[in-house]
């Protein structure tokens, strides 16, 4: 785990190196970049791999006291990252919110930016997502402290595994959401951070749909990968993103939820291994499924 200085604070981040196509790999809220640690395992043998801890709830360090933490703020901070460690032509790829965070960046331009991947994400109206979003959302009204106690109770797996938290989410990362719980449970620092990112999120719900009408104008290569029975990201939503897009392709995936980078790791991994390495990306409105 590397870290590095940004405006907003210091973010840690994992780099794999290597003189492959660069991917950044970006989550959601209450996760970390232990996300993408199944399909970074198979990926860093012919990519260079970036995941950045983001400041979203399970981030490492609290982030100064005036950054901007709303999705916006954070996107920028994404930017900003990018052109520290001069990072070019990158494949840009989101989860959850994070794939949120890559509709932001494109419709500002994302020179930086050569294709980019969504993978079953926040979009269009549904932000925040599904019951367990709104859930999280709520919770961030509490006072910094009784947000912690109320994330304490994600210690225990029953609870974990409810659809209000993580039980929508994925079939088979729950080792991975016991860990994301604990840095907003024992730092007050993050827990203030956490809670700023979800009272952003809860005042600016639009923000997707006013994002929705620029990503016709973004014209390089695009790939959708939608879990094809995910309860939390509608999968109407992959095939309106993929529509939308001119460079645009969907990809359905079965047996997983929400979260494809833990319960489908290989197969993810594949999806952009091929995309990345693809001559021919001008293809629209083709459905895989597998």
């Amino acid at each position: 785990m590397r870290e590095i200085e940004l405006s907003a604070g210091t973010l840690a981040y994992e780099d794999t190196g290597g003189d492959g196509p660069a991917v950044v790999l970006l989550h959601g809220l209450m996760m970390d970049a232990s996300l993408w640690e199944g399909p970074v395992a198979d990926l860093r043998a012919d990519h260079r791999c970036v995941a950045p801890t983001l400041p979203l709830g399970a981030h490492r360090h609290a982030m100064r006291a005036d950054a901007d933490l709303s999705l916006p703020g954070v996107a920028r901070l994404v930017t900003e990252f990018l052109d520290r460690l001069g990072l070019h032509d990158v494949t840009l790829v989101g989860n959850d919110t994070g794939g949120a965070l890559v509709q932001l960046l494109m419709c500002e331009g994302a020179a930086r930016v050569g294709r980019v991947v969504l993978v079953s994400c926040d979009a269009f109206d549904n932000v925040p997502p599904g019951l367990t979003g709104r859930t999280l959302v709520l919770t961030g009204k509490l006072p910094p402290r009784m947000f912690g106690l109320f994330m304490r109770q994600m210690r225990l797996r029953p609870l974990r595994r409810l659809p209000i938290a993580f039980g929508w989410l994925t079939l088979r990362g729950d080792a991975a959401t016991a860990r994301w719980a604990e840095p907003v449970i024992k730092r007050p620092g993050i827990r203030r951070d956490a809670v700023r990112t979800l009272r952003a999120v809860a005042a600016d719900t639009g923000l997707l749909l006013a994002a929705a009408e620029h990503l016709p104008r973004f014209t390089r290569p695009a790939l959708v990968v939608w879990a094809r029975g995910d309860r939390v990201m509608p999968p109407e939503h992959g095939r309106r993103l993929a529509g939308l897009l001119p460079r645009g392709r969907l990809v359905e995936v079965a047996d997983s939820n929400t979260l494809v980078p833990l319960d489908r790791p290989a197969e993810l991994a594949r999806l952009i291994r091929e995309f990345t390495h693809a001559s021919d990306t001008s293809d629209t409105s083709d459905t895989t499924r597998d």
